[in-house]
């Protein structure tokens, strides 16, 4: 066994020696624990103020004085980390009830509506032009002996044939105004290649198949300013015309216009013979007068019985006011030729279409009128 000395122990009520030092200084000196301490830090050396970022550490001890025991610095004890706390759950949040809305009784205030940016202001409405010329009667007896259609008659060949051809125009005149043909879009001539082709026959009868039509007027206008005949054919007196109103700026074409028994047809007469009757139908006056025949009424047609193309040139000078050029040929009697001629001086006209008149035969056998009894 090791063998151990014992240290005396001073007796009870002393715990001090003669020089006065405690049992704790005593043990220091005899134990020599003061090279356990750590050197002195000479007094210049250390920092008159800490550092921001040591001023939670404690000052440093003051060098003891030479030959006097330091006491050792207390060691500081590790503090447990604090164990983790569970976050608390979190509250559910409380929605409070939405005050109950009182309805308030009130007015709106009105608000202009404005126009578009791109609108454009609306065309002022025209007046339509009304013919309130005499109303004369038309010889119905007269048109029997031409074999022209009769109204109020009985149906014939005649009429069936000329209801199929002003079909096809009334479509057409809708087709062209639906594409912005204006108002020559109403406009229909008719004429032939050369004279004695049957135009005027043709010109009559188309006039007065359209008179039927319910939502349909029709203004036969006699363009034949050398050889007139329209008047004649229905048994209608003469008077001023077209030509008159082409000559006189002050004129109005539409207090020309002469009135039917028959209805929905209205007559104007080609007026006065002119030697520059060409001159006058090509000058800048002819816009405005055909367009007054028209102004404001979209549903009335307009049908020009023109001179032959290839003996006057007037039909030429219309073709370029109309939306439809009808050409009549006699079956047998006009040729290719004339044909392709008279095409080549109405190429004005957007839409020219061929008209067989006379013609005793066909490919496919028809015979209009026929369902009615009155074939032949």
């Amino acid at each position: 066994m090791t063998e151990h000395s014992k240290i005396p122990v001073p007796p009870a009520g002393q715990a001090t020696d003669s020089e006065g030092n405690s049992l704790i200084e005593r043990a220091f000196r005899t134990f020599d624990l003061g090279r356990l301490s750590p050197p002195p830090v000479p007094v210049d050396l250390a920092p008159r103020e800490p550092k921001p970022a040591m001023r939670h550490r404690p000052a440093p001890p003051e060098a003891a004085p030479a030959g006097e025991p330091v006491a050792p610095m207390p060691v500081p004890m590790p503090v447990p980390a604090p164990e983790p706390m569970a976050a608390p759950a979190p509250e559910e949040p409380v929605v409070a009830a939405p005050a109950p809305r009182v309805p308030v009784a009130y007015e709106p205030e009105p608000v202009a509506a404005e126009p578009p940016v791109d609108a454009q202001p609306a065309a002022p409405r025209v007046e339509p032009v009304r013919f309130s010329g005499a109303r004369h009667p038309v010889d119905r007896e007269l048109l029997r002996e031409q074999g022209l259609i009769v109204p109020e008659g009985a149906v014939t060949t005649t009429l069936e044939e000329f209801r199929i051809v002003k079909r096809q125009l009334l479509n057409n005149a809708a087709g062209l105004r639906a594409q912005g043909g204006g108002a020559a879009a109403q406009r229909i001539l008719v004429c032939s290649p050369h004279p004695g082709e049957g135009k005027t026959w043709c010109a009559v009868n188309l006039a007065l198949s359209i008179a039927s039509e319910r939502e349909t007027e029709v203004l036969l206008v006699d363009a034949d300013f050398a050889k007139p005949s329209v008047l004649g054919t229905l048994g209608l007196p003469g008077g001023k015309g077209l030509m008159d109103a082409l000559i006189d700026p002050r004129a109005d074409v539409a207090s020309y216009v002469l009135g039917t028994d028959v209805p929905g047809l209205w007559v104007l007469p080609s007026g006065n013979t002119s030697t520059a009757d060409s001159e006058y139908v090509n000058s800048s006056r002819t816009a405005a007068v055909l367009a007054r025949l028209t102004e404001g009424a979209p549903n009335r047609i307009v049908i020009f019985d023109s001179p032959p193309v290839l003996a006057a040139s007037p039909a030429a000078e219309l073709a370029r006011h109309v939306g439809q050029a009808v050409l009549v040929a006699r079956a047998d009697s006009t040729g290719q030729g004339a044909l392709e001629d008279a095409i080549s001086l109405l190429s004005a006209c957007p839409n020219i279409q061929l008209l067989l008149n006379a013609a005793t035969f066909s490919p496919s056998g028809r015979r209009f009128g026929s369902y009615y009894g009155y074939g032949g």
